[in-house]
C-alpha cells in the first residue's frame, strides 16, 4: 500500500500540470467596452475637512431621526467663487445623501443628546430637489466635532 502512494501522487500531479497546459485558445470579447471619464463635480473644488461620520436627518411625518447615511463628509471650497459646500457620499455606494452650500446664515449647534454630535438646518439638493432638511451629524470622537464647528 505504501507503494501505491508515491504513484498516486505522480498521477495527481500530472492531472494538475494537464490543467494548467496553456491549450493556446484565443477568446475574443462579445462586447467591446470603452472606458468613459467619470466626474465627480467636485474637480473646481478644495477639500477643506474630510472626516467620516454619520448623517441623519429629522423626518417630521414620524417625529423621528432618520439615518441617512454613514461616510466621507467633505467640506469644498470652489476655487474661483470662494463659495464652501458640504457634500457627504455613502461609504461603499458612495451615493450622494447630503448637498448643500454653507451660508454665513446658518447656524450649527451641539445636540443636545450626544455631544459628538451637532444639528442645522439647510435647503439640500442631494435627491435632485432643493428640499428643506434638518440634519445630525455624528463623528467618532468629540475633537472632529470641533474641527467642523470651527470650519463652519
Amino acid at each position: 500500500m505504501a507503494s501505491s502512494d508515491p504513484e498516486r501522487r505522480e498521477d495527481e500531479d500530472a492531472a494538475a500540470a494537464a490543467e494548467d497546459e496553456d491549450t493556446g485558445a484565443q477568446v475574443a470579447p462579445i462586447v467591446k467596452l470603452e472606458e468613459v471619464a467619470v466626474t465627480t463635480g467636485e474637480e473646481d473644488e478644495d477639500a477643506i475637512l474630510d472626516l467620516k461620520a454619520k448623517l441623519y436627518r429629522f423626518d417630521k411625518d414620524g417625529n423621528q431621526w432618520k439615518e441617512r447615511g454613514a461616510g466621507s463628509v467633505k467640506l469644498l471650497k470652489h476655487k474661483e467663487s470662494g463659495k464652501v459646500r458640504l457634500v457627504m457620499r455613502q461609504s461603499k455606494t458612495l451615493k450622494i445623501c447630503a448637498n448643500h452650500l454653507v451660508l454665513p446664515t446658518m447656524s450649527v449647534q451641539e445636540h443636545a443628546g450626544n455631544d459628538k454630535s451637532c444639528v442645522w438646518h439647510a435647503t439640500d439638493f442631494a435627491d435632485g430637489e432643493l428640499k428643506d432638511e434638518l440634519f445630525c451629524i455624528r463623528f467618532a470622537s468629540v475633537e472632529r466635532i470641533w474641527l467642523c464647528c470651527e470650519i463652519l
